[in-house]
């Protein structure tokens, strides 16, 4: 999956000799805006992401996009998704018909409902388990909810799980978040969604609403209605299938926002503060967390036995959705694939480093600025990698101090 974000006053879409050609808004009188020009059937993006003040899209550019399979998510201020033109639906009206009677059916709603909630489940077990690889103080245990999951017979008592696990998951998600952030948690003690009044709420708004556009662009392409989920209720101004298919896929987002707070990628600049005193990105920070976003969908998983990215997965699950629905599948599951995610930078290895002594690193073959470098890395509290032949060499290290205590 490719992003295009459009921010800033005066953008530009229009159709000149055949091509589209699009210029981004001003953010200053000095910087001139960024141009694009896309020629037919070369066109290498999937989704335009409006998040600009004003501007202009003519009619024949959204003929060209919609024709060339291109979606244009519009976003309010506050980052959510306002709306969102998508190319032409599957018209098999077959699949619609069978997601209303699976809807109206309170057994089969059910079940689907706790394969969402399984699904988040075990991907906040994901998160959880690789922040406590670099923040130790985090301490989490789902057993009782899954248990008591696995008991309830209705939609509201799953909803009643599910914002249980919510409440434990954010307020350890929190710990591993710098104070200066003032991000406490996701959910008020009601557990409520919070305003975004703090900066980390604001990115995961952001990147919430860019990963339900994404959803919105796999339910129509396998004919499914939007606004029919069946673990949220349906609401004619909600698309509570999004909402369900994006329970499996928040922790890609999660972890996006996750990776810029603890780089320090966001500066001050990258917010501002409305009349209102709610908190939204600038374009700037837009970027920012746009770019991460787009990358987290890009990394890749192996599922079916081919390496597919996490955006293709998505898609692959909304089809299988759709079939289970049509009797084409005799089940459905969005547990798989499994994510799996090791920190290189973890407590352990950390101080592995710390303890190295330069005369033994030396004896393994490095110089004594590489082991610098490290130590300086492990010292601090922002991420960092290792490449497979150090880490190979600190293996055998840890290994050989083992065997001699």
């Amino acid at each position: 999956m490719k992003l295009l974000l459009l921010n800033g006053h005066g953008i530009d879409m229009r159709i000149s000799g055949a091509k589209l050609h699009i210029k981004e808004g001003r953010f200053s009188t000095t910087e001139e805006p960024q141009e694009y020009v896309f020629s037919p059937k070369r066109m290498d993006i999937d989704n335009i992401v409006v998040y600009g003040k004003s501007g202009n899209l003519t009619l024949e550019a959204i003929r060209w996009l919609i024709k060339h399979n291109v979606q244009i998510s519009i976003l309010n201020w506050d980052g959510k998704l306002l709306t969102t033109m998508l190319p032409p639906e599957s018209t098999n009206v077959k699949t619609k018909f069978a997601q209303y009677h699976a809807f109206e059916d309170e057994q089969t709603r059910v079940k689907l409902a706790k394969k969402f909630i399984e699904a988040k489940f075990d991907k906040s077990i994901v998160v959880l388990d690789f922040l406590k690889q670099r923040y130790p103080d985090i301490e989490f245990d789902f057993s009782d909810d899954v248990e008591k999951l696995n008991k309830t017979g209705t939609i509201r008592g799953l909803m009643g799980v599910e914002g249980g696990v919510a409440w434990k998951y954010w307020n350890e998600f929190a710990k591993a978040i710098p104070a200066e952030y003032d991000f406490c948690a996701r959910l008020d003690q009601y557990r409520r969604p919070i305003a975004a009044g703090d900066k980390v709420n604001v990115m995961l708004n952001y990147g919430y609403a860019l990963l339900e556009a994404e959803c919105l662009r796999a339910i129509n392409s396998v004919g499914l209605d939007p606004h029919v989920g069946f673990l949220h209720e349906m609401n004619s101004s909600k698309n509570s299938l999004a909402y369900d298919l994006q329970e499996p896929f928040r922790f890609i987002v999660d972890l996006a926002v996750f990776s810029l707070v603890e780089k320090g990628a966001m500066d001050k600049q990258d917010f501002i503060r409305t009349e209102t005193y709610a908190l939204r990105l600038k374009p700037t920070g837009a970027r920012k967390v746009t770019e991460e976003v787009n990358q987290w969908l890009n990394k890749r998983a192996k599922y079916r036995n081919k390496q597919h990215t996490w955006s293709a997965i998505l898609l692959l699950k909304t089809r299988e959705l759709a079939q289970y629905l049509v009797g084409k599948r005799k089940m459905v599951d969005f547990m798989s694939p499994a994510y799996e995610i090791e920190r290189q930078d973890n407590m352990e290895i950390r101080q592995l480093i710390l303890d190295i002594s330069y005369v033994e690193w030396k004896k393994m073959g490095f110089s004594k600025g590489t082991l610098h470098y490290m130590k300086q890395n492990a010292k601090s509290g922002k991420p960092f990698t290792l490449n497979a032949h150090v880490r190979e060499r600190l293996e055998e290290w840890k290994q050989r101090v083992s065997a001699i205590r």
